[in-house]
């Protein structure tokens, strides 16, 4: 059973999806919000602290996008997102947007829970027990700590960008493919999703300032996936 301090805001306008979502939730012993408008969810982010985001897309008043970017704006909550879209362009437009994870309706309740439990984990613990930081020139990365640094400023990532930064650091050099990747950062294997580590690198080289034409950290391996190579002034 999930411990009931955990607390997840769960955004959906349709009412029957909202109630059976949120039973399934409960049942498992989160704690749940429900809000039936992008109105509604802002006001209640604002209002409380929560541990997890599910958030519909298409949603009255407010749209699920902008719903997205509001948050994003003031932390780095882990984001699962629900639609009814199923194109490739929209699961990674929304992952663009900062979203964690990715649903499609529709979808098995048990799936959702799966899905969310792993955001959960790897947002609020590192279980690999190595070292807090990694440092290779200008980039460190406090895993303890759940930070990062470049430059002596720190970047703004969301959970799945940091735990895909730590996953690559932590073995520089090492080719990851990327199921590997999504079984890593993503907690769990979900044929198709390759698409969604590939988004998530896009997003963390953006923020890190690395050209993938002439990369600093992250490289990608053609037809394989990607790995990380420390700067050539080396670790210090």
């Amino acid at each position: 059973m999930a411990t009931a301090t955990r607390r997840i805001l769960l955004v959906e306008d349709e009412k029957a999806i909202r109630e059976a979502v949120g039973a399934y939730l409960e049942r498992e012993g989160y704690w749940v919000t429900p809000a039936s408008d992008g109105e509604q969810a802002i006001a209640e982010f604002q209002r409380h602290k929560f541990d997890l985001v599910i958030l519909d897309l298409m949603l009255p008043k407010v749209s699920g996008e902008a719903v997205c970017r509001s948050i994003r704006d003031s932390s780095d909550v882990p984001i699962m997102m629900l639609t009814a879209k199923g194109e490739t362009e929209d699961r990674v437009a929304g992952l663009e947007l900062g979203a964690d994870d990715y649903l499609v309706k529709p979808f098995s309740p048990r799936e959702l829970v799966a899905r969310a439990r792993a955001l959960l984990r790897r947002a609020h613990a590192d279980t690999e027990p190595q070292r807090d930081k990694l440092i290779f020139g200008d980039l460190e990365i406090d895993t303890a700590g759940h930070k990062a640094f470049l430059g002596g400023e720190e970047l703004d990532l969301t959970a799945s960008e940091f735990k895909l930064l730590v996953t690559l650091a932590r073995y520089p050099g090492r080719v990851y493919t990327r199921m590997e990747l999504v079984e890593k950062v993503l907690g769990y294997d979900f044929e198709g999703y390759e698409r969604t580590i590939d988004s998530h690198v896009k997003n963390l080289r953006s923020k890190m300032h690395d050209d993938p034409r002439d990369p600093n950290y992250i490289w990608t391996v053609h037809g394989i996936g990607y790995r990380f190579e420390a700067p050539k002034t080396g670790e210090k």
